[in-house]
């Protein structure tokens, strides 16, 4: 029963991670994400930091309060920062996902 159910409200997602790439595909719709794996984290005056951009494009225009990081960057393990790439995937998933109602 329960896999009746979240076969309406979830979808199937095939992840590729490399270093400089990371390409997600929903198996239903073929949609894809294929872009370099970073993240650019603002901070802003009160020292809160915030997602402000992902991917090749956010990460080539910084402003002076940005940083950009690849979380996938690192000789010996899949995650050099594991909660900024679980960010990024998020990111993505909610990209692809059509439900609203479940969330990453």
């Amino acid at each position: 029963m329960f896999s009746n159910l979240r076969a309406k409200f979830a979808s199937v997602m095939y992840v590729q991670i490399w270093e400089h790439r990371l390409k997600v595909t929903d198996t239903a719709t073929r949609e894809s994400f294929d872009d370099y794996p970073a993240i650019v984290i603002k901070t802003n005056d009160k020292g809160a930091k915030l997602i402000s951009g992902v991917g090749k494009e956010a990460s080539e225009r910084l402003q002076h309060n940005e940083i950009a990081i690849n979380p996938f960057s690192h000789p010996r393990v899949l995650f050099s920062d594991f909660y900024v790439g679980e960010k990024l995937l998020q990111h993505t998933f909610r990209h692809l996902g059509n439900s609203k109602m479940l969330r990453p």
